[in-house]
């Protein structure tokens, strides 16, 4: 399980949309509660989504990990993503 931190405006269009990097290269994951959520105070009220990353990657997905510890992937289909 990985975990995205993000603000609750955004979580309705997530749930239904999933996660896209947008603007960004990749979509930033977190190895922990502590760190998603302080990502996600950056932005406003936040909330953490839980990422089935195990899943997704049986199912192919790639996964990389930055030099900071960030987990980064293309997508994440709403299919994977639980609060």
């Amino acid at each position: 399980t990985l975990y995205h931190g993000t603000a609750t405006r955004f979580l309705d269009d997530i749930l239904a949309q999933g996660l896209e990097a947008k603007s960004r290269q990749y979509v930033h994951l977190s190895a922990d509660e502590v760190t998603a959520t302080a990502v996600g105070q950056r932005h406003g009220k936040p909330v953490v989504l839980r990422i089935n990353a195990g899943e997704m990657q049986t199912q192919g997905f790639i996964f990389y990990q930055a030099d900071n510890g960030v987990w980064l992937t293309e997508t994440v289909p709403p299919l994977f993503i639980a609060q």
